[in-house]
């Protein structure tokens, strides 16, 4: 067996230290493609470096994130390969790219976290799994409830659960990331955030965000998304005193400062998931997520925008007592790779 794996942004690369470590065990063949959809050096390069991954047969540096950009690259890697199967995690337009090549070429594709729903359609990654999900053969789910989606929409893919891959990375990396990398401030006494995805970087919106977070008591670490920084920049977006504004931390930096934080703040996916896993309580800045029992626990409280609703959130979050745990016991690799070994 000869996999595929294409991987482009932060958090896929994340989720490759693990998977790539149990397909090895598992005698499974694993040739990667980095896209280049992320290419600041803080968003990629740095995880070869600090997550000690092999690096990737393929660069392709094609530093866009557009599909239909990313799509015919991948699909000349695929013809050359010929894998058994193109792997693709998530929802960024590098997986959908990563699928969409696989598809053309009469390559299987398998989907890391299949299943999942906002119910936004407006986001560029709810579209993005919608037809991910109807292209794959095969469809590792974090849960049940992403199985029931699928069936619920008729998707023809064979649907396995196995956790969530990001869980395996968050239980390996967190306890090493507190050991080499101080907190910014004293355990429990900031805020972190984070704010990259499309609709928050409109500067009406990134307008409304920096004032809920600029009028919060605490200080507020900010490492921004190169995107994010320029908006910031080009539009003169103020930020109050107590936000330290910050480029990019390396993976075992934002690690160890997001689970110390007393609360995190983000429109993140991962970072939700995450600040589940750290015990952290999150405000997710988004009208909707696809995480939805760390709402209906507790853990998570969705604001959208809203200033006055960031600040009230924040100010009041606590993570609450005995949740039961979510999206895997940090084995989701090994089985990934267990059902690859199979087919």
């Amino acid at each position: 067996m000869r996999v595929l794996t294409v991987v482009g942004n932060r958090p896929q690369f994340v989720k490759a230290a693990p998977l790539s470590v149990a397909l090895r065990d598992a005698g499974i063949g694993e040739v990667v493609v980095h896209t280049g959809q992320h290419w600041d050096a803080e968003l990629s390069a740095v995880f070869f470096e600090e997550l000690a991954l092999d690096e990737p047969a393929y660069r392709l540096d094609l530093r866009t994130p557009d599909v239909d950009a990313l799509t015919p690259p991948i699909r000349e890697v695929v013809a050359a390969e010929a894998p058994d199967l193109v792997l693709v995690l998530g929802d960024t337009n590098s997986t959908l790219a990563g699928a969409r090549a696989a598809s053309a070429a009469g390559v299987p594709v398998a989907h890391v976290e299949a299943g999942l729903r906002s119910g936004d359609l407006s986001m560029p990654e709810e579209r993005a799994r919608i037809e991910v999900d109807t292209i794959a053969a095969l469809l590792f789910c974090p849960d049940e409830r992403s199985v029931r989606t699928l069936r619920a929409e008729g998707v023809g893919g064979r649907a396995e659960v196995v956790g969530d891959v990001m869980a395996d990375a968050t239980l390996r990396f967190a306890p090493i990331a507190r050991e080499r990398v101080p907190a910014p401030h004293p355990p429990g006494t900031y805020v972190v955030a984070t704010v990259h995805r499309e609709a928050n970087v409109r500067p009406e919106r990134l307008r409304r965000i920096a004032d809920g977070l600029s009028r919060l008591d605490e200080p507020v670490v900010f490492p921004a998304h190169p995107r994010t920084a320029s908006v910031l920049q080009a539009e003169r977006i103020r930020l109050g005193a107590n936000v330290e504004l910050l480029t990019p931390l390396g993976y075992l930096g934002f690690a160890s400062a997001a689970s110390q934080a007393r609360v995190i703040a983000t429109d993140s996916g991962g970072l939700q998931k995450e600040a589940y896993w750290f015990g952290v309580p999150c405000v997710t800045m988004r009208p909707s997520t696809e995480w939805v029992d760390t709402v209906e626990l507790g853990a998570n409280t969705l604001v959208d925008d809203d200033p006055d609703a960031i600040v009230a959130a924040v100010r009041a979050a606590a993570f609450p007592a005995d949740t039961p745990p979510l999206y895997g016991d940090g084995r989701a690799a090994e089985r990934i790779a267990a059902v690859l070994a199979a087919v």
